[in-house]
């Protein structure tokens, strides 16, 4: 089974491009931003637990998050394998991912970081912000504070997967297609998948 985190900061395409991975090699992507919703949304157990935390202005905890992760991966048993998206984003959170992984005998395939500078997340990101009705897609000072939280906390996870050989980049700039033809080459000449 495939497992490929997509990784980069706000803005660097990761959505874009997942739906065309999916689309390509059936996989299922998941984004933890979408099953929070989901899970909260339906009221159920997890999600309830999950609005304790963020309701308080918390974080939700990552065994929370995980289990949410694992009910998804096993609710879907006919796909090719995964798109990991938004998560894990701390190395106690890949930690986790691989040991939920290796209990059903799997492991993560590889990540795949999408490298834009800062400057052009800004400018994609007040684009985007035209028409995704999210403030903070419109506040330049905020979009910048995401991209340092990003660096500061999430990039140490490119390192965790670097040092099994897993973690790979590919520059993020060019058309959407430039961008996916550079992912497909990866995904099938060095990782051999089809």
């Amino acid at each position: 089974m495939i497992h490929l985190i997509l990784f980069g900061p706000p803005g660097s395409g990761k959505g874009t491009q997942a739906a065309k991975l999916v689309e390509k090699y059936q996989l299922a992507h998941i984004s933890t931003g979408d099953l929070f919703r989901a899970e909260t949304q339906n009221k159920t157990a997890l999600g309830l637990k999950a609005l304790e935390y963020m309701s308080q202005g918390q974080l939700v905890p990552d065994e929370v998050t995980i289990e949410m992760l694992r009910l998804k991966v096993e609710s879907l048993p006919d796909v090719k394998g995964f798109i990991y998206d938004g998560f894990p984003r701390t190395t106690p959170q890949a930690e986790a991912l691989d040991k939920m992984l290796d209990d059903k005998c799997q492991s993560i395939t590889a990540l795949i970081a999408l490298e834009v500078n800062d400057d052009e997340i800004v400018k994609r990101i007040l684009n985007r912000g035209l028409t995704s009705g999210r403030p903070d897609d419109n506040d330049e000072s905020i979009i910048r504070k995401r991209m340092e939280e990003y660096r500061k906390k999430t990039s140490v996870v490119f390192d965790y997967y670097k040092k099994y050989n897993k973690s790979h980049a590919i520059d993020g700039y060019g058309s959407i297609d430039a961008i996916f033809s550079s992912l497909s080459c990866l995904i099938e000449d060095q990782l051999q998948i089809t």
